[in-house]
C-alpha cells in the first residue's frame, strides 16, 4: 500500500502514534497488536530491537504503529512537560494519533490538556478509552465526550475487547492523499548513531550549513528535510537524530528522536547507514540497520571518518569483510568510504544512492526471470524429501519498492531458507538490484494470488 502524505511525499505505509498518560495501557495495547499475528514483522537474526515500532495489518491495510509510551515522570509538572513533547512528536510524524485514556480514572487535567493541543492540530484523532473490562460503561464514561475529539471508543487492552472496532476506526481514518501532487524526488534518509558525522555529510555535499554540526551527541533532535539538486537530479536529504540504544536513551527527548528517525526511514527511498570508521561495526549499528532492512527500504552502508584510519593496501579490503561477516543478512548493500570532514568521495555517496533508487524500482521481465530459475535449478538440485522434491512452476514480478517477487511451487514446506537464499543470489547475478533487499512469496499449486 502506497500513497502521498500530507507533506507530499511517497510514503509506503501511514503512521499511527499511540499517545496517553503514563500508565493508561498504551504498551499492553501496543503489544497485543504485535502478539496477536495482527503485526507482520519478522526479526533479522542478530539483530535486536526495541518494541517501540513494529509494522502491523488490518483488514488487508499495512501500517507502522509507534507507542510513545516509557515516561517516568517525577512530579506532576514534568508530567505535563513531557506530555506535551509526546504529542509534539505524535503530530509531527504521526497520520492518525491514537489518543488513550483510563476507563478506570476517569477524565483529568491532563487528558483535557493534551486533547487540546490535539484539537488545534487538524490531524485525525480516534479517541480510546482502556481499562473498560466489562461490557457495561462505567458511569463517567460520557465524561470523555467532553474532550471534543469524536465518539470515544470502549476497548480493553488486557481483555482484548473491541480492539477490532477500534482498530477499524484507525485505518478507517488514513488520509488519501487527495489533491496532492506525488514528489518525484529521491529521497535520502542519513541514519546511524549520534556524531557520526550524518549532518556533516550533508553540509559537505550542500556546500553551506543548512544543518547544525556540533561533536556533542545528539544536537540534531528532528528529522530535517533539505532539497537539493545533484548532476541534473532533484533529491531530499533527510537528517534525523542519531539513534541511540535503549540504555542510554536517558532524555525523554532522545526516545522521541528514535521515533522521528523510524518516521524518517519510513518515508525514505534510500537509507544511508554512516558507520564511524575510527569505531567499527557496533551491535547498535546493526540495530539501525536492521530497522531499515524490515523496511524494504534502499540502503548504502556509508563509513565515514576514513581520513583518521591508519591504512595500508589491505585496509579497505579488510573493512569490507568487517561489514560482509557483521551485517550478513544485508550483503546486498554496497559500501561507500569517505571524510565528510575533507569531502572525499562525498560525492559517491550520492550517485550510488540514485542507482540503488533505480534498483529497487526495476522490474524484470517474467520470460528472462524464468530462465535464470530454469538454470539456477538444473545448477543445484531442489531440496527434497521422504521422496517428495520441490518443484518450481514459474516465478514472476509482482511488485518494486522493494522487488517482489511471487514462486508457484508444488510444497511450500520444501522451500528451506537455504534454497531461496541460493535463488535469490542467483537472481542477483543475473540482474544486479545491488543496495535493495528482495521479498519472495511462495505459493503452492492452485492458491490463489492474493491469499
Amino acid at each position: 500500500m502506497q500513497r502521498i502524505s500530507r507533506r507530499g511525499f511517497l510514503m509506503s505505509k501511514p503512521l499511527v502514534a499511540v499517545v496517553g498518560r503514563p500508565n493508561v495501557g498504551k504498551s499492553t495495547f501496543f503489544n497485543r497488536i504485535v502478539g496477536r499475528r495482527v503485526s507482520i514483522v519478522e526479526d533479522t537474526p542478530g539483530v535486536t530491537r526495541d518494541r517501540i515500532y513494529a509494522e502491523a495489518e488490518w483488514s488487508g491495510v499495512h501500517f507502522a504503529l509507534i507507542d510513545t509510551g516509557g515516561i517516568e515522570p517525577d512530579s506532576d509538572d514534568i508530567i505535563l512537560s513531557q506530555m506535551r513533547e509526546q504529542a509534539e512528536v505524535a503530530m509531527e510524524t504521526a497520520d492518525v494519533i491514537l489518543f488513550m485514556v483510563d476507563g478506570k480514572d476517569g477524565l483529568t487535567s491532563s487528558d483535557r490538556e493534551v486533547a487540546a493541543m490535539l484539537r488545534r492540530t487538524g490531524r485525525r484523532v480516534v479517541l480510546a478509552v482502556n481499562k473498560v473490562d466489562k461490557p457495561e460503561l462505567p458511569e463517567d464514561f460520557y465524561d470523555f465526550y467532553e474532550l471534543g475529539l469524536g465518539d470515544p471508543i470502549p476497548i480493553s487492552s488486557a481483555n482484548m475487547l473491541n480492539l477490532g472496532d477500534l482498530l477499524d476506526e484507525i485505518i478507517g481514518s488514513f488520509p488519501e492523499g487527495a489533491g496532492t501532487e506525488e514528489d518525484e524526488s529521491i529521497k535520502i534518509a542519513m541514519i546511524g548513531k549520534p556524531n557520526v558525522g550524518k549532518s556533516s555529510l550533508i553540509n559537505r555535499l550542500l556546500g553551506e550549513n543548512r544543518v547544525i554540526v556540533s561533536p556533542i551527541a545528539g544536537t540534531t533532535r528532528d528529522s530535517i528535510d533539505t532539497p537539493f539538486r545533484f548532476e541534473g537530479e532533484d533529491y531530499l536529504l533527510i537528517d534525523t537524530a542519531g539513534i541511540r540504544r535503549k540504555s542510554k536513551v536517558n532524555e525523554n527527548i532522545e526516545r522521541f528522536s528514535v521515533l522521528r528517525a523510524v518516521a524518517a526511514i519510513e518515508r525514505c527511498d534510500v537509507c544511508v547507514l554512516m558507520i564511524d570508521a575510527t569505531e567499527g561495526i557496533t551491535e547498535q549499528d546493526k540495530k539501525i540497520a536492521g530497522i531499515a532492512h524490515e523496511a524494504g527500504k534502499g540502503i548504502i552502508i556509508c563509513v565515514n571518518k576514513w581520513d583518521l584510519v591508519d591504512k595500508d593496501t589491505n585496509t579497505m579490503n579488510e573493512f569490507r569483510k568487517e561489514i560482509a561477516r557483521e551485517l550478513t543478512f544485508m550483503s546486498y548493500a554496497p559500501a561507500v568510504f569517505i571524510s565528510a570532514l575533507t569531502g572525499q568521495r562525498a560525492a559517491q555517496v550520492i550517485r550510488t544512492a540514485k542507482a540503488v533508487a533505480e534498483n529497487r524500482a526495476m522490474r524484470v521481465p517474467t520470460g528472462q526471470l524464468n530462465t535464470v530459475i530454469t538454470d539456477a535449478t538444473m545448477m543445484k538440485q531442489p531440496p527434497a524429501d521422504k521422496g517428495k522434491r520441490l518443484k518450481i512452476y514459474y516465478v514472476t514480478q509482482v511488485g518494486v519498492k522493494p522487488p517482489l517477487f511471487s514462486f508457484k511451487i508444488n510444497s511450500r514446506p520444501l522451500m528451506h531458507f537455504s534454497y531461496s537464499r541460493y535463488l535469490e543470489n542467483k537472481i542477483r547475478e543475473a540482474f544486479g538490484f545491488e543496495g535493495t533487499s528482495l521479498k519472495f512469496v511462495f505459493r503452492e499449486k492452485g492458491e490463489k494470488e492474493d491469499a
